[in-house]
């Protein structure tokens, strides 16, 4: 792992940034910017809620005092359909009752406020390897595998780079191995409020099989993909 920058990625992957203080949402999103490929910011519990059942994120950051819901029964909310998304905590309390509750719910890293750049390097370290289930490089198949942190696919030797899209649909069917993925998810996921055609997200699969394999990913007729290791 020593020639792989942990940061990297990241560079495909959407946060959603929840804090009350506009001011301080907006240098947070900004240091996130450095890192993430999109950055959403919010306000509120409700809304942080709302949008992270839209399953459209892939890491959450979430200060613990924001109005009408706070960040730790948001979090438990979430746990509820969402057991996996990576999820920092920020906080000004440093009480053990605090620290025991974010425990419980599984939170990848609790920064206490004010935290400095290395802290917030090293939880987002932390939510990288999570998200790549602590392997940067994965075997696709005997003569194929892909590096997360370089997006790039060795193919019987060959290097070859994939573009945002290509990696970030990679990543999101390695994540859903052996699992029916519907063409609406898919949609939502990549594009979120636009709506390219059906041809479009064809045109992406097609380029994946070209640079890894042609029975890698299986089509659904009708319903959309399976990815087969």
């Amino acid at each position: 792992m020593s020639d792989c920058n942990l940061l990297d990625v990241l560079s495909n992957k959407k946060v959603l940034c929840v804090e009350d203080e506009a001011c301080i949402l907006n240098n947070i999103m900004e240091s996130l910017e450095l890192f993430f490929g999109k950055v959403v910011g919010v306000r509120d519990g409700i809304e942080a809620l709302d949008e992270a059942k839209s399953n459209l994120y892939d890491v959450i950051m979430l200060d613990i005092s924001i109005p009408h819901m706070d960040g730790l029964e948001v979090v438990k909310k979430i746990r509820e359909f969402d057991k996996k998304i990576p999820i920092i905590l920020l906080s000004a309390h440093t009480e053990q009752e605090y620290l025991w509750r974010a425990v419980e719910l599984k939170i990848t890293r609790y920064l206490v406020k004010p935290y400095d750049k290395d802290a917030l390097i090293k939880a987002l370290e932390d939510v990288a390897l999570e998200l790549i289930g602590h392997t940067p490089m994965f075997q696709i198949n005997p003569t194929c595998k892909y590096d997360f942190c370089k997006k790039t696919v060795f193919h019987k030797d060959e290097l070859v780079h994939l573009s945002k899209s290509e990696s970030r649909l990679l990543e999101y069917f390695l994540k859903r191995l052996n699992q029916t993925v519907t063409y609406e998810q898919l949609f939502d996921y990549m594009w979120e409020f636009e709506q390219p055609s059906k041809e479009a997200l064809k045109s992406i699969v097609k380029e994946l099989r070209k640079k890894i394999d042609n029975n890698f990913i299986k089509n659904l007729y009708g319903v959309g993909y399976v990815c087969e290791i």
